[in-house]
């Protein structure tokens, strides 16, 4: 089993990336929304800053739009790790190249609270 975790940069293609997954097998996905050290540093530092106290839509659709999107999940195999990263890289492009994401894949020794018991 493996915990897959993927940072996406551009929450426009979560749709897309979903489906991929979905295509690939992957049906239970977690998604946070999240921000990195440098979306951080540009929106002040704070993340109270990133939203006003009274927030107007404008405010709300402004804040959603500027936060990358973490997504993770647990695989039974090494080759639906593979079938995911291909996956993600015909949505994305290739994960070498800057403003796609970030994906990390870690083995583990046991889950529970699955669905589907590997």
């Amino acid at each position: 089993m493996f915990l897959v975790l993927f940072v996406l940069n551009d929450p426009e293609n979560l749709d897309a990336l979903l489906d991929a997954w979905e295509g690939v097998g992957v049906s239970g996905v977690t998604i946070l929304l999240s921000k990195g050290l440098v979306r951080f540093r540009e929106s002040g530092g704070a993340w109270r800053e990133d939203f006003p106290l009274f927030p107007s839509l404008e405010n709300f659709r402004e804040h959603i739009e500027n936060t990358n999107r973490t997504l993770f999940s647990i695989v039974e195999d090494e080759a639906t790790v593979e079938r995911l990263l291909k996956a993600t890289e015909r949505v994305v492009g290739s994960l070498n190249q800057p403003n796609t994401g970030v994906m990390a894949v870690i083995p583990l020794a046991r889950a529970y609270g699955l669905k589907k018991q590997f």
